[in-house]
């Protein structure tokens, strides 16, 4: 099954906002998930995704803002196995 999620052009900062809100959501579920476990290894594994879902917003942010368009093509779909 797939699910389409975001297909649509936007400007800049609702582009910005869309992603920040789905990595934000993303984000609350690992916190959640960390708090619930006692196995560190998925712990660690958990905070390095936040971590790195982190990083890519912050590189997300920095890419838009130095480019020269005012609007971005956003795609994203969910497949669901």
């Amino acid at each position: 099954m797939e699910i389409n999620l975001i297909n649509g052009n936007f400007s800049n900062t609702e582009a910005i906002n869309l992603v920040e809100s789905i990595i934000r959501v993303k984000i609350s579920f690992l916190e959640n998930k960390i708090n619930l476990s006692s196995n560190e290894e998925d712990i660690k594994m958990r905070e390095n995704r936040i971590k790195e879902l982190q990083l890519n917003l912050s590189e997300l942010k920095n890419s838009i803002a130095k480019s020269e368009s005012s609007s971005l093509n956003l795609t994203s779909n969910l497949i669901i196995s």
